[in-house]
């Protein structure tokens, strides 16, 4: 089969690259850097034409409000280049939870990509995922200062980028869902939690001081970043990733 993988030389795109050519299929990556732009449209119907899958992991340079004018662009113009390309199907790669939090910015902007996705020419599977082991150092430095991190206790059921990965390329290889799948790491932790965690791992002698208001995430309503009852959890454990 062949596919390929719109933000492919990043850090999920490289490894579900990685996962399907393990498998035997073609996996091309494409992203700015092999000349393809989403925005601009170049190199598009090159890089989809014939695919039995487009997996779109691909991400907004901003965060904020103006990211949904990025989605509807760069979207726009990949389910087009998918229509015309005679595409089996595109992948798409979001948040989960990413509806309950209209608040966040760049949450609506993916509720606006996911909308495209679904009303699109080309048969869609929509995978979820929670926050990325890989993310939470980011997420700290948001609120940190030389002495003190400053995190809600916002639960958090964080994922490894691998294990995200392998999902991605799973649906990819089957038939589409015209629907979302979630995939999330196996525990569910407060944030502020979470920071300890991962501060005293990585010896870092900063304290992590519990603030409802600090950072994005206390936009975050109860649990709405967690899986929902009976979604099938990938097994890494974050204690034993952060040893690795």
């Amino acid at each position: 089969m062949k596919f390929s993988v719109i933000g492919g030389t990043g850090r999920i795109g490289a490894r579900v690259v990685e996962h399907l050519r393990a498998a035997g299929h073609e996996a091309l990556p494409h992203a700015r850097s092999t000349g393809v732009d989403l925005l601009t449209g170049a190199g598009l119907a090159e890089a989809v034409a014939g695919a039995d899958a487009v997996i779109d992991v691909s991400q907004s340079p901003t965060s904020d409000d103006s990211s949904a004018a990025f989605f509807s662009t760069a979207t726009g113009n990949l389910l087009a280049a998918a229509g015309r390309g005679g595409v089996g199907q595109v992948v798409l790669l979001s948040i989960v939870g990413v509806d309950l939090v209209p608040d966040l910015g760049y949450y609506r902007a993916k509720v606006l990509q996911e909308g495209l996705v679904k009303a699109g020419p080309v048969g869609y599977s929509i995978v979820r995922a929670t926050q990325f082991f890989e993310f939470v150092e980011e997420i700290m430095s948001w609120t940190a200062d030389a002495d003190t991190v400053r995190l809600p206790a916002t639960p958090i059921q964080p994922v490894a980028a691998a294990d995200v990965a392998r999902a991605l390329a799973e649906v990819a290889l089957g038939a589409p869902l015209g629907g979302i799948l979630d995939v999330a790491g196996p525990e569910v932790f407060p944030l502020d939690e979470l920071g300890r965690i991962t501060l005293a791992a990585c010896g870092d002698r900063r304290t992590v001081v519990t603030d409802p208001t600090a950072g994005p995430f206390a936009h975050v309503p109860g649990a709405a970043i967690t899986a929902r009852p009976g979604t099938p959890l990938a097994t890494t454990d974050y204690r034993a990733w952060l040893a690795g």
